[in-house]
């Protein structure tokens, strides 16, 4: 396989294993802690999950696939509630979907292209690293607020846990 195509699979891959992550976490939490802030400083989970929604709608769809800019991203992080878990899990799986498929669209040719983004001038390649590793943080911040609020394990490395050995070595 050749190294873009690996670049763009693993990104489409990685998005959506993000995308469940924050998904398992939205269905522990109620939507007093989905809005919940620790400080005036802090950002609500729901504000997170808007804040990634607008973050793929402008870096991927405006910036790699020439969609309109849309983006008002302060209305992200003013949001107070008003959204319930299903419909920002929409929102996402929506834009999440829409992202995988632009980018697993794309050519060798179009990763070397410039764009550019919040003055930001950068390679799609570049614009898609961005995307990956800023989903990949605030999905981390996801996660983090919510074994916080619900004191849960989320589990997603159960699957590394080693069986007991009742063996004695001799």
């Amino acid at each position: 396989m050749l190294m873009e195509r690996v670049f763009l699979n693993y990104s489409v891959e990685k998005l959506r294993q993000l995308h469940s992550r924050i998904e398992t976490c939205l269905d522990k939490l109620d939507y007093d802690q989905i809005w919940a802030r620790g400080s005036g400083n802090a950002n609500a989970v729901g504000n997170l999950v808007l804040h990634l929604c607008g973050n793929l709608r402008q870096w991927i769809g405006f910036g790699v696939a020439r969609m309109p800019d849309i983006r008002v991203r302060d209305r992200e992080f003013a949001a107070r509630g008003g959204i319930e878990a299903t419909e920002l899990k929409e929102r996402l799986r929506a834009i999440v979907e829409e992202t995988t498929a632009i980018i697993a669209g794309l050519t060798a040719e179009r990763l070397v292209e410039t764009t550019r983004v919040q003055k930001y001038e950068l390679t799609v390649l570049e614009a898609i690293y961005h995307v990956v590793e800023h989903f990949s943080q605030h999905t981390g911040q996801i996660i983090f607020a919510t074994k916080a609020l619900t004191g849960e394990d989320m589990g997603f490395y159960s699957h590394l846990a080693q069986p007991k050995h009742s063996e004695q070595t001799p």
